[in-house]
């Protein structure tokens, strides 16, 4: 009955420990993107010179924080799930 009883809680922490990493590494990878945007203004600026636009300091700005506000929106959903 001890083994039997060893097993079965090793087998529920090994679950629980999965599971709890598994979250903690989700919102530690949400928190990251949101302080680290995968995209920054000078990539931007990059990106819309390659297409053939000369942005301004307003055009940028305005698409980066179109982005952002897409982000935070996304998030807010996921979290009132």
């Amino acid at each position: 009955m001890n083994t039997a009883l060893a097993i079965v809680l090793i087998i529920v922490a090994l679950i629980v420990g999965a599971v709890g990493g598994f979250f903690m590494a989700r919102q530690y990878m949400m928190k990251y993107l949101k302080e680290n945007p995968p995209i920054n203004e000078d990539m931007l600026r990059m990106m819309m010179t390659q297409m053939g636009r000369k942005p301004s300091e307003k055009q940028v700005r305005q698409v980066m924080s179109q982005m952002n506000k897409a982000t935070d929106q996304q998030l807010g959903k996921k979290n009132k799930k």
